[in-house]
């Protein structure tokens, strides 16, 4: 399953997957409020928690990400991924390379820490 994380700063967009995530999560939940998100913004940030109770991506689920990664390939400005699932911290380290959007891999007990530092302005290069 998929849910929103509501108050998160505009331009952000933040989900928390939970249970088994299926195609129709994606088709349902999260690709509708990114895309609606794109139609406004040049850039988006994501927070994206996969919890505590998290069991498993259905094969439809994985590719629906990765279209939905590559068809907006240069439009995430930052994306946390919290979770202490081993095999996707690993998968998500290994891609950060190939990732132009700055990545970041946050631990369950430090969803705080993610939701503040996806919230930060980026800096102006001391312009204000």
């Amino acid at each position: 399953m998929i849910e929103q994380i509501p108050n998160l700063p505009a331009g952000t967009l933040g989900f928390r997957a939970t249970g088994t995530v299926t195609a129709a999560d994606y088709e349902n939940v999260l690709v509708p409020d990114i895309e609606a998100a794109f139609a406004v913004n040049r850039k988006l940030r994501l927070l994206y928690h996969v919890a505590p109770g998290f069991e498993s991506f259905e094969a439809g689920a994985m590719w629906d990400d990765a279209k939905l990664g590559f068809r907006h390939f240069s439009g995430w400005d930052r994306v946390a991924l919290v979770t202490d699932v081993a095999w996707l911290r690993g998968l998500a380290g290994a891609m950060k390379i190939f990732v132009p959007a700055d990545l970041r891999l946050f631990a369950d007990a430090d969803l705080e820490k993610a939701k503040a530092w996806i919230a930060e302005q980026p800096w102006d290069g001391g312009q204000q």
